[in-house]
């Protein structure tokens, strides 16, 4: 995820980051400017065709559906991105509730807070790894009791360390270091982190339909390729900057709504969720 200031008109209008748009559609509104050309060119000096009534009519028409279209599909993508943004805020929250309530549940220089404190980073560390499909236990701390051999041959590590997690608790209540009313304080933190996973999950392993997916890049393709029919009629060739604008405008959106509907990815416009673990982790070692 890129930091910037959305204030900064000017430095945004003239820069272009690798991820943008404007970068990835090159290739596609140079071909496109070479298309109108051509067939402006044909137009003009070898066909001359006789100019026809309103000649944009039907592309305004099916311009202004295709942007409703284009409209509804970004408000979805952009409804998965916020709604996975508001998860991490939930993981965030969870986490400090979690261990405050260890903090002060537990005696004083009590070994389950360490224990607890290294289970809760391994379990975020884990879940964004996991979202990104690269989980492996290299990136985990390991305990005396918690070690490689725990975690070894477990495909799904989130799982594994939750049942980690509710192993250290259902000790310390057998202990008698938690009383029950406590216990079950603790354990609506515990459930919230694996609901919040489930959420992600769900919004990882169900993309837009591929139906209506593909529906929006076969109609930005007809009609922009056959906008310079009617274009050149009208704006001879300036109709060649018009119809790489209108392209750009409207296949640049297409990709936008792409990337931000997969919202745990590490494209520059995913969710930053490298730094919102590193802040959950500098979070516990402060609290316990």
């Amino acid at each position: 995820m890129i930091d910037y200031n959305p204030k900064n008109w000017w430095k945004f209008i003239f820069y272009f980051h690798k991820a943008d748009t404007f970068r990835k559609l090159m290739p596609a509104m140079l071909g496109l400017a070479a298309y109108t050309a051509i067939f402006a060119y044909i137009e003009n000096n070898i066909l001359h065709y006789v100019p026809i009534k309103n000649p944009l009519t039907i592309h305004s028409l099916v311009g202004f559906v295709l942007s409703l279209l284009l409209v509804f599909r970004t408000n979805t993508a952009y409804d998965r991105w916020w709604e996975g943004r508001k998860i991490w805020g939930s993981f965030t929250n969870n986490s400090r509730n979690f261990a405050l309530k260890l903090a002060v549940y537990l005696p004083e220089n009590h070994p389950a807070k360490e224990t607890l404190k290294i289970l809760t980073g391994n379990y975020l560390q884990a879940v964004k790894e996991h979202l990104r499909g690269k989980g492996h236990i290299n990136s985990l701390v390991f305990t005396e009791v918690y070690d490689e051999k725990y975690y070894k041959d477990f495909k799904h590590l989130p799982n594994r360390i939750s049942q980690a997690m509710y192993i250290e608790i259902n000790q310390l209540h057998k202990s008698g270091i938690i009383n029950a009313e406590q216990l079950i304080v603790i354990n609506n933190e515990l459930a919230s982190f694996t609901d919040n996973l489930g959420a992600c999950e769900r919004i990882k392993n169900t993309p837009i339909p591929v139906s209506y997916n593909i529906f929006i890049k076969k109609i930005i393709f007809i009609y922009v390729f056959t906008m310079p029919i009617t274009a050149v009629l009208e704006y001879k060739f300036w109709s060649i900057p018009i119809v790489t604008l209108v392209f750009y405008a409207f296949a640049g959106i297409e990709i936008m709504a792409e990337e931000i509907e997969e919202p745990f990815g590490t494209d520059a416009n995913d969710l930053g969720l490298d730094a919102m673990v590193k802040n959950i982790k500098g979070n516990l070692a402060e609290i316990l």
